[in-house]
């Protein structure tokens, strides 16, 4: 695995976009998906060579000006440009926001009384491993089941990646693993150790299925969105969930669901005992 993710990051996103979306004709014969580096170089001002450079971890350390071009023209939302400043001064490796400090597995009493009062909604607390550090009841019912907790501590990558129950659990399950992937590499990736020896050990226990979107994904999860569950009781479960970043220091993810219809919410009931309708479906 390279460890050139701002030039895989940039090379990403310019095969990503058309020609028609920057106003260029698409013209016969494009072998290349996307925009060619020659067109990018020209949108953003730069030469052909400079993109090449970038794209091959060659030259690491845009100025400002260039990267503010290069991500208007590759017409990047905020938290893509967000994501790209991270990638240009984790390229520089002289300082780590983390400081190399182990992940953090402690949780806040407060966070611990938002998590009670998010009961009955399945709910589960994250560090940038992606273990699992506490969770409402709600989540263990529909987490349980399928075999999520077992681990010590129980591990949400190192489960979909390496226990044949996820590829029943998630039947979107290439979905769920590149969301996974995108959620180790959010941050400096390899540039921090602890991540850096979950990605070695599942590049060795799952081999391609996760090196290769190592190879082909940038680190941008999906920050909402609906998942597929099939829970041995409940039947195919349709969960719409919301992420929410704690500070900093507390390096941790929030991640809760919501039934996304009305059959999941009865399903929902029916686990939690509840009357039918207490936990109503989101709408949309």
């Amino acid at each position: 695995m390279s460890d050139n993710e701002l030039g895989r990051f940039l090379r990403i996103r310019r095969e990503a976009i058309t020609p028609a979306e920057v106003g260029l004709p698409t013209g016969p014969r494009r072998r290349t998906p996307g925009l060619r580096r020659a067109e990018l170089a020209t949108l953003a001002g730069v030469s052909v060579e400079y993109v090449t450079r970038l794209e091959q971890g060659r030259d690491r350390r845009p100025s400002a000006q260039v990267l503010s071009a290069l991500a208007d023209a590759l017409r990047l939302m905020p938290s893509e440009r967000i994501h790209l400043h991270r990638l240009t001064k984790a390229a520089d490796g002289g300082f780590a926001c983390m400081g190399g400090a182990t992940p953090t597995r402690t949780v806040r009493p407060t966070v611990r009384a938002l998590l009670d009062r998010l009961e009955p909604a399945p709910a589960v607390l994250l560090n940038r491993l992606s273990e699992i550090l506490t969770c409402t009841a709600g989540y263990e019912r529909l987490a349980g089941p399928i075999g999520l907790l077992d681990g010590a501590p129980p591990n949400l990558a190192r489960f979909v990646f390496t226990d044949d129950r996820a590829r029943t659990a998630y039947p979107d399950w290439d979905r769920i693993a590149d969301e996974q992937v995108a959620a180790l590499k959010q941050g400096p990736f390899r540039a921090d150790e602890h991540v850096a020896v979950l990605a070695d050990e599942l590049a060795i226990t799952a081999g391609a299925a996760f090196t290769e979107r190592v190879d082909t994904l940038p680190g941008l999860p999906k920050s909402s969105g609906i998942v597929r569950l099939v829970h041995p009781e409940a039947g195919e479960l349709r969960l719409a969930y919301e992420t929410l970043e704690l500070p900093a220091d507390d390096d941790q993810r929030l991640i809760v669901h919501l039934a996304a219809d009305d059959a999941t919410s009865a399903a929902l009931d029916r686990l939690t005992g509840r009357r039918p309708g207490a936990l109503r479906a989101v709408s949309g």
